[in-house]
């Protein structure tokens, strides 16, 4: 199954590469090739077994997963909770202003240490943690305007936009038709609606406040408002 699971997210990354992307949109970073050392042993280390809930994210943040080539990646929970540190190599296009410096990156990723630091508190090891949930973005691409702005999927032009989803909502029919899981999680609403629109019929789909900084509701405590919203899910 990872092995299967490890081919889905290679054709996901290639599909990806071979879209294009016009302004306000300067650089394009898949961490799914130059950071893919990393999100293999992810794969290999936790992606095995069904029946589990999955946590659906939106897309990289500049400082997780663009750098660590995890969802949500904070370095020091890859590195120190996960267990994980391989090579990452610079982008062919790197944006200046964002570079790659992949597990020697001092920036914090807020989200994933909002989220990691959470999955640590409730379930202890990161085995236990992935014994119950597995954790993906929807879209795997960081975009970024020139001035090094993050520009999220939904902000792109109707033509790129329908083209992008196109292609990650396939790779997620096929993820969920691996997985099995016993239902979605969206972090966050977009996660959610793609979510309800790609799940197999009957499977339940919930969502938790996305850990962003940028989200006020976020930073008023992000981990009690998701255990609440948790609870509310008979199926979790």
């Amino acid at each position: 199954m990872v092995d299967a699971l490890i081919a889905r997210t290679r054709a996901l990354s290639d599909a990806c590469d071979a879209l294009s992307f016009a302004a306000p949109v300067h650089t394009v970073y898949n961490p799914l090739d130059y950071a893919w050392a990393p999100h293999e042993a992810f794969l290999r280390r936790f992606g095995g077994g069904t029946g589990r809930v999955v946590f659906l994210g939106m897309n990289p943040g500049p400082w997780g997963m663009a750098q660590t080539g995890v969802p949500f990646g904070e370095i020091a929970a890859v590195r120190d909770w996960m267990g994980i540190e391989a090579p990452v190599h610079a982008p062919e296009q790197e944006h200046p202003k964002r570079p790659i410096t992949g597990f020697a990156t001092t920036r914090s990723e807020v989200s994933g240490r909002r989220l990691w630091g959470w999955a640590q508190e409730r379930w202890g090891s990161a085995e236990a943690f992935f014994g119950e949930v597995f954790v993906v973005n929807y879209c795997p691409l960081v975009f970024m305007e020139d001035s090094g702005r993050n520009r999220v999927p939904e902000k792109l032009p109707k033509e790129e936009r329908e083209a992008l989803g196109a292609v990650c909502d396939a790779a997620l029919r096929d993820l969920l038709a691996l997985l099995k899981p016993r239902g979605v999680v969206g972090v966050g609403a977009f996660a959610r609606k793609r979510a309800e629109r790609l799940v197999p019929e009957g499977m339940p789909v919930g969502q938790v406040l996305h850990p962003s900084p940028a989200s006020p509701a976020a930073n008023r405590g992000w981990a009690p408002q998701a255990d609440a919203q948790l609870a509310e899910l008979p199926w979790f």
